[in-house]
């Protein structure tokens, strides 16, 4: 299914249409289908799930003996992927990001963190994406808990394709020896790229060149969002340079440093609360290393009670194009003005 590799000497529009039929669905399913295609493959692969829907059609059909279903029990999920990973395995433990995050985070520190497993967690519904199931379903929190384990590396692809480059690449042991946290949405998202590109986990990918103002997202919307935005601001004789973020940890400290010396300073974005997130990321980092104006665009602190789809709840939230540009207009004006306030 993947057209990532092994598409010398088709035609760049072809290229174009091959990468939007494989790749136009949502990031969940390209990551059972490529997960299944890494484990035919490598009998190490396990793939042990928490009654999730989808993989018990897919991969326990074609590999059952790779296949562990615990239930909805997700502290037992770490647990048992914990113990397949000390055994020389490389279990993806399958759950929704809320309940990694928050159900099963004395497992994933102890059992997996604590223990430097290489156990891939794989939560799906992150952020908003779940919003039509209300506020028990929202994912705002989890990569600021996860991040704070060690040995832990956080991944929030932009979209299928960049899931794809994601799971292959934790598949490989050798590179990524110990466990990785990758958060995806429910529902397919627009593409970021039309054709292959350089992807590596922890190296922002730079999407947008620009010299007056950089725009810093992670996470399929908010990048949309971003680069949307970029081109309001052009509209408006700002060119801002927008840094795809997919790995929150290890953060790409040499591309934000170096936005920091190029341009006037940086808005982040993401579906998440502002605590903890990839704001909190960058500002830890600008804060010893560089300090420069930074506002972040994300979701506010608080109990978020209102149902609707996932980009209606971020536009509630101000995680919007227009928001972002007004940021970005903010930080170019207080750089011009010699200022840090709002």
């Amino acid at each position: 299914m993947t057209v990532i590799e092994g598409i010398e000497g088709i035609e760049e529009t072809a290229v174009a249409d091959l990468w939007q039929e494989t790749y136009a669905r949502a990031s969940r399913d390209v990551y059972r289908a490529v997960l299944l295609d890494l484990a035919a493959s490598d009998p190490r692969i396990f793939a042990v799930d928490t009654d999730m829907g989808g993989l018990e059609d897919t991969f326990e059909a074609a590999l059952p003996g790779q296949y562990v279903n615990v239930g909805i029990a997700e502290a037992n999920l770490m647990g048992v992927s914990a113990g397949l990973a000390a055994d020389g395995l490389v279990p993806f433990a399958n759950t929704i990001a809320s309940f990694a995050a928050t159900r099963a985070c004395e497992q994933v520190k102890v059992d997996i963190a604590g223990n430097n497993l290489p156990v891939r967690i794989v939560g799906t519904h992150g952020g908003f994406s779940a919003a039509h199931y209300g506020p028990t379903h929202h994912a705002l929190e989890d990569v600021a808990i996860l991040r704070t384990l060690p040995n832990l590396t956080v991944v929030v692809p932009a979209d299928a394709a960049e899931t794809e480059y994601v799971i292959r690449a934790i598949a490989d042991t050798t590179a990524f020896p110990g466990p990785v946290y990758v958060r995806l949405g429910r529902k397919a998202t627009p593409l970021v790229h039309d054709g292959p590109y350089e992807f590596r986990i922890g190296r922002a990918d730079l999407l947008r060149a620009g010299h007056d103002v950089t725009i810093v997202a992670t996470g399929p919307l908010p990048v949309c969002e971003a680069l949307a935005a970029a081109d309001l601001l052009a509209g408006r004789g700002i060119a801002a340079r927008v840094l795809n973020m997919h790995t929150v940890k290890p953060l790409d400290e040499e591309a934000v440093l170096t936005a920091v010396r190029e341009t006037a300073g940086l808005v982040t974005v993401e579906d998440h609360v502002l605590v903890g997130g990839l704001g909190s990321a960058v500002t830890e980092l600008t804060a010893e290393r560089s300090p420069c104006r930074v506002r972040r665009i994300g979701v506010p602190d608080g109990f978020h009670d209102e149902v609707g789809s996932e980009r209606e709840l971020l536009a509630l939230a101000g995680v919007s194009a227009e928001r972002i540009a007004e940021a970005a207009e903010e930080v170019v004006r207080h750089a011009a003005q010699g200022t840090f306030e709002r």
